[in-house]
């Protein structure tokens, strides 16, 4: 008997291959449009200034998984973590650079066994400013106790990730739980002092979009932020930095599934602002990988994008008069860096 129902034919899905094909000239477009812009706008190629900011990723382990998370990063990360003598090399080229800032993240950095008594020494050296890029929730964890105490001791700069002021956007990106954990930590930072006037602890809240948009301009989510935390929650802090979505890693599956890509790239470069390309962190900022390899930004790191001179791509192997002036590698993500009100690990710089 013949069926009633009509035939469905079925799409055959493009193979692995073309899906990478496509992806390799989408890529190659973006770096094109990058070095297009800078052209019209009379600018030169992007170089390495002087390092003034020593940033270093101890490690991929962390107790979140976040939807967004362009290190991709876990708790099933165990095998990827900064040993001491990495630490060690680290330390020696601090102690010769003298930067103004050693910028440490991860993963749940503090979650590094070494990752408090690197803080130590490098206090030891004299290094102006020391942050620590915390997701909040590890503040908690049993295995932490005193962490807290410990970094407002050392008078740390704690960045903290907090993507809303509302439980549903938060868990979202991060899991289940974690807004509530997170105003748990900020009140007792802002019990140890974090956030408040005159205290010298700094507090920095990090936010970014949920989807495929550019972040809102970052005064006036500051402002918001702070009118709603404090007027709901009692909460302080010292700033917001508002981050734009970088197309790699977790938040490139996310373009690649839901069919945004190609639209998210068309609009970060529609967006490009010269005006931000003097404050591009790639500028003043040596990047070292938890293995100990060397990078211009953390996210040329997380694409393995390693510094141009072949003869100092480690740690062990610094050379100074290689990375200043050394040309920066350029990738797709260099649009977001450059949309709008620009994007860095310090925020906005434009």
């Amino acid at each position: 008997m013949e069926s009633s129902s009509a035939e469905v034919i079925l799409e055959p899905r493009p193979p692995k291959l073309e899906v990478a094909e496509q992806l390799r000239r989408l890529e190659e477009a973006s770096v094109e449009a990058f070095d297009a812009h800078l052209r019209r706008a009379g600018l030169p190629a992007l170089r390495a200034e002087p390092t003034t900011v020593f940033q270093i990723n101890v490690g991929k382990l962390c107790n979140q998984t976040c939807h967004h998370c362009h290190v991709d990063a876990g708790p099933l990360k165990t095998d990827e973590n900064m040993d001491w003598p990495t630490f060690q090399a680290c330390l020696s080229v601090i102690a010769e650079l003298k930067p103004r800032t050693v910028d440490i993240t991860g993963g749940a950095p503090e979650l590094n066994p070494h990752f408090r008594r690197f803080v130590d020494e490098v206090r030891r050296l004299g290094v102006p400013e020391v942050i620590d890029r915390c997701n909040l929730s590890v503040l908690l964890l049993d295995s932490q106790r005193g962490l807290a105490e410990f970094l407002a001791e050392r008078r740390v700069h704690i960045v903290a990730s907090l993507p809303a002021v509302n439980a549903a956007q938060t868990d979202a990106q991060r899991g289940g739980g974690v807004f509530d954990k997170s105003l748990t930590a900020l009140k007792r930072l802002n019990a140890l002092g974090y956030g408040r006037p005159d205290t010298g602890l700094e507090l920095t809240l990090m936010s970014n979009p949920s989807g495929a948009f550019l972040p809102p301009p970052q005064s006036s989510a500051e402002a918001r932020f702070r009118a709603l935390l404090r007027r709901h929650h009692g909460i302080e802090f010292t700033r917001l930095i508002e981050l734009a979505n970088m197309p790699i890693n977790r938040f490139l599956e996310y373009l690649l599934a839901s069919g945004n890509h190609a639209a998210y790239m068309e609009r970060l470069s529609a967006a490009f602002n010269p005006a931000a390309v003097q404050g591009l962190m790639c500028r003043n900022t040596l990047s070292v990988g938890w293995d100990g390899r060397l990078y211009d930004c953390d996210f040329n790191q997380m694409l393995e994008l390693e510094v141009a001179p072949a003869e100092s791509r480690t740690i062990f192997d610094y050379r100074r008069e290689l990375m200043d002036g050394r040309p920066v590698r350029i990738a797709n993500h260099c649009l977001g860096c450059t949309a709008g009100q620009g994007s860095s690990c310090g925020g906005a710089t434009a």
